[in-house]
């Protein structure tokens, strides 16, 4: 604990954090004056993964889901590969890195604080995006009980809880993609080629899962299990793919985590 509150120290004392953080919240605020906008001219209905973008046009309580829809296919998986690769590699740049392990600490202790605070401050920009997104969408469409993707209308409460766990799901997701760029910081001492490393995974696994010759790898690829949460919007629930979610991301998560653990505690950082 004592060293995963030094990182918290360090991280909100630090410029970048606040930019990637506000970079965030300009998404669903310029999302939201584009559908406002696009609202008054048509009236565009979808029933398809795109159907809660449209339906967010008229209740602004399913703005946040509709961020979430845009920025998971690239902003977000960005984000956890630079905020991943930094937490080990950039301070090995700076020279900070040598410094903490001349002290008496774990390297296992020192890992999953880096990792820790890295899902922290991913964990603060989805709180923002959907603090944003439900104050613009409120401003913009106001906020009543929403309409789901299968017609059912429910309470504003419900959606709040809806939203809720969808957010909790889309972390899950993007905490894999962080602990692959912590993975590849421990091979190099460059963040941005760490970075570069796990958003080029993710791509890759984009590409395999868009084909259907390689349907009998999607069970194992968590990118293809990333927009499971959608099927909240839908009563009834299908509860199975979400699950299924779940548990690949904590077998993804699990597993990276003990290779960077592994791969770490061999490496020689203090020559």
């Amino acid at each position: 604990m004592r060293l995963l509150r030094l990182e918290l120290n360090k991280l909100f004392a630090q410029r970048r954090s606040y930019v990637g953080w506000a970079g965030l919240l300009v998404v669903p605020l310029l999302m939201t004056l584009a559908i406002y906008l696009s609202s008054r001219n048509h009236h565009p209905h979808d029933n398809g993964p795109g159907g809660l973008v449209t339906l967010a046009a008229h209740n602004g309580l399913l703005m946040p889901v509709a961020a979430i829809v845009l920025l998971s296919a690239f902003l977000l998986p960005l984000l956890a590969s630079m905020v991943g690769s930094y937490q080990l590699a950039g301070e090995a740049e700076t020279g900070t890195l040598k410094t903490w392990l001349m002290h008496s600490i774990s390297r296992g202790g020192v890992i999953l604080s880096k990792w820790g605070v890295a899902v922290i401050y991913v964990a603060i920009g989805l709180a923002i995006v959907a603090v944003g997104a439900i104050a613009a969408g409120g401003l913009a469409f106001g906020v009543h009980a929403p309409t789901l993707l299968s017609g059912q209308t429910i309470s504003v409460a419900h959606g709040l809880w809806l939203t809720a766990l969808s957010y909790l799901y889309v972390l899950a997701g993007v905490i894999c993609v962080l602990s692959l760029a912590l993975l590849f910081a421990t091979f190099t001492n460059s963040s941005l080629t760490a970075a570069i490393g796990a958003l080029v995974v993710v791509i890759v696994m984009n590409i395999l899962g868009a084909f259907s010759y390689f349907d009998f790898l999607k069970p194992y690829l968590f990118t293809s299990r990333v927009d499971a949460w959608q099927s909240l919007f839908s009563q009834p629930v299908e509860w199975s793919p979400i699950l299924k979610g779940v548990l690949v991301f904590a077998g993804y998560t699990v597993g990276l985590l003990l290779a960077a653990w592994y791969v770490f505690r061999r490496k020689d950082v203090l020559v």
